[in-house]
C-alpha cells in the first residue's frame, strides 16, 4: 500500500530551503543596490525580489488540452468551436478575410465561436450557485429565485454574490496541497479502479504518508491517476463508474478547512455518486457537491491533469486558479498551473 521511496527525500528539502536562501540573498543583494541607488525605493526592490522568485519557480501545468473530443458529462451541453472567419481571400471563402480593409490584402484575421458549459472544461471550477440542496444554495439563498433570470445566476438580484465573478481575489493564487491517493494506495503510478471511494482515512493516511498538513485555507487537490483517462480513454473518463472523494473523505476536507477542493475525474466525486444509510439519512445523487457546495461554500475543481506534478513528488505549492469574470456565471474553465522551487 505504501512505498518509502515516494517519501520526499531530505534533499528536496534542502532544495527547498536553499531556494529560499537564494531568494534572501538576492533580497540583500537587491537591498544594497538600493542603498548605492537611492532612487530604487523600497517598494520597486520587493517587486524586483518577487519577480526573479517567481521567474526561478518550476511550472506544473496542470491543464487538459480541450476540444470536440474532450469527455463531458452527459447532463452537460457538448463543446464546439467553428472559426467564423479565416486567414482567405473572400473570393476563395466566404468567411474569408484577407483584403477586407486594406486593398493591397497584407492584413488578414481570424476568429471563432464557441458554444459549451462554462463550468465544465479542461480544468474547470464551479461556481458557489452551482449546485442547490432542498431548494437553497450556500447562505440560505433561495435557489430558484436566483436562477429565475435566464442570464445568469443573480442576474434576478437574488444571490449575486454566488456567481463564478464573485470567486474571492485571495483565492486567485493560493498554497496548494496535492494528496496522491492513487500512488498511496496503490504503491504505484496506476489509476484506482472504477468507483473506488476515497474516504476520510485515505486522505488522512495519503497526508501523513506524504509529511504535508493541510492549512485552514488551503486548495487541496486529489490524484486518483484517472487523469490520463481524459485523451486516452475518453469514454471510460465520462462513464459511469469512476474514482473520487466519498462523503466521509469529502467530510474530512471541510473539518481541515479547506476552502477550494479539486481531483483529476470529471465529477470530483466518486460515481456512481450515490449515498445510502449510515452516511445519508436519504437516498442522495451527488451528496459531495451538496456537502461542500451549499452546504460549506467549498468551490470544486473538476479535470485537472495531476500526472506531472505527481511524478515529481510535489506536494505542496503556489497554486494558481484564475476563473473567467463572467457575470452570473455557473463556473468557469481554467487554465490552472502550480509553482515550486
Amino acid at each position: 500500500m505504501r512505498d518509502s521511496k515516494d517519501v520526499k527525500p531530505e534533499n528536496t528539502l534542502d532544495r527547498r530551503r536553499g531556494f529560499m536562501k537564494s531568494a534572501g540573498a538576492a533580497g540583500a543583494g537587491l537591498a544594497l543596490a538600493g542603498f548605492l541607488a537611492p532612487q530604487a525605493s523600497a517598494e520597486d526592490r520587493a517587486v524586483q525580489s518577487l519577480i526573479r522568485m517567481a521567474k526561478r519557480a518550476r511550472i506544473f501545468d496542470l491543464s487538459h488540452t480541450w476540444d470536440e473530443a474532450s469527455p463531458i458529462a452527459g447532463v452537460n451541453p457538448p463543446y464546439s468551436m467553428s472559426l467564423n472567419a479565416t486567414h482567405a481571400f473572400p473570393a476563395d471563402d466566404p468567411n474569408g478575410t484577407r483584403g477586407t480593409f486594406d486593398p493591397d490584402g497584407q492584413l488578414s484575421f481570424t476568429s471563432e465561436i464557441q458554444a459549451w458549459s462554462g463550468q465544465h472544461g479542461a480544468p474547470s471550477i464551479d461556481a458557489l450557485g452551482h449546485i442547490g440542496h432542498n431548494g437553497f444554495l450556500f447562505g440560505g439563498v433561495d435557489a430558484a429565485a436566483a436562477t429565475s433570470d435566464p442570464r445568469g445566476i443573480g442576474r434576478s438580484g437574488v444571490g449575486a454574490s454566488l456567481d463564478i465573478a464573485h470567486y474571492p481575489k485571495e483565492l486567485l493564487v493560493n498554497r496548494g496541497v496535492l494528496l496522491d491517493v492513487g500512488r498511496f494506495v496503490n504503491g504505484n503510478a496506476n489509476p484506482l479502479p472504477g468507483a473506488f471511494n476515497i474516504t476520510r482515512e485515505h486522505l488522512a493516511e495519503t497526508a501523513r504518508h506524504q509529511r504535508v498538513r493541510i492549512e485552514r485555507g488551503d486548495t487541496v487537490l486529489i490524484r486518483t491517476g484517472w487523469g490520463r483517462h481524459f485523451a486516452e480513454n475518453p469514454q471510460l473518463y465520462k462513464g459511469d463508474d469512476a474514482a473520487g472523494v466519498g462523503v466521509s473523505g469529502a467530510q474530512f476536507l471541510v473539518d481541515r478547512g479547506a476552502r477550494v477542493v479539486g481531483n483529476d475525474t470529471l465529477t470530483f466525486e466518486v460515481r456512481p455518486p450515490l449515498a445510502f444509510p449510515p452516511e445519508t439519512p436519504l437516498f442522495q445523487v451527488f451528496p459531495v457537491h451538496m456537502l461542500l457546495i451549499p452546504q460549506n461554500g467549498i468551490n470544486i475543481i473538476e479535470n485537472y491533469f495531476l500526472e506531472e506534478i505527481a511524478a515529481a513528488g510535489e506536494y505542496e505549492f503556489l497554486l494558481v486558479v484564475p476563473p473567467l469574470k463572467i457575470r452570473g456565471g455557473t463556473g468557469s474553465a481554467l487554465r490552472s498551473f502550480a509553482l515550486v522551487p
